[in-house]
């Protein structure tokens, strides 16, 4: 039996939530499931992904395939790091300490793109102010 974790739809009409499973491949994408291992929220502001992480590694372990957006979820929450980190045979402390140098590092990326984001927001909203200014005093001429 192959196994592949992958998102099974939940939620009401454009409104998902995804619960993130370990089901086997030839099962429809809502139908029977093995394990529930997490939860994603892809509506929310930003994103929410709930992962439990042993479990995860459990099947990964055995051989569950992830799909594309699944390794993508597992990557963001460092599941797939951990994971390539133990297989190098590191120490827990070891794994701890690059995990959390890794969290932190992804956290200021973060804010970083978020100051970004919101630089871009003003100054558009800026150049928006002043086009309408410039057209209104346009027209009125």
């Amino acid at each position: 039996m192959a196994v592949k974790l992958r998102l099974r739809r939940m939620g009401k009409k454009k409104q998902p939530i995804y619960k993130i499973v370990a089901v086997d491949s030839r099962s429809p994408r809502d139908g029977k499931f093995l394990e529930a291992i997490g939860t994603y929220h892809p509506k929310a502001t930003p994103h929410k992904v709930d992962i439990l992480e042993d479990r995860a590694m459990y099947w990964l372990g055995v051989g569950a395939q992830p799909t594309d957006t699944v390794k993508s979820l597992l990557r963001q929450k460092g599941v797939i790091y951990k994971r390539e980190l133990i297989k190098r045979g590191l120490t827990e402390e070891q794994i701890e300490a690059e995990l959390a140098s890794w969290k932190s590092k992804k956290e200021a990326e973060s804010e970083k793109k978020n100051k970004v984001k919101k630089t871009n927001k003003e100054a558009e909203k800026l150049e928006g102010t002043t086009e309408v200014k410039g057209a209104s005093s346009e027209v009125s001429a």
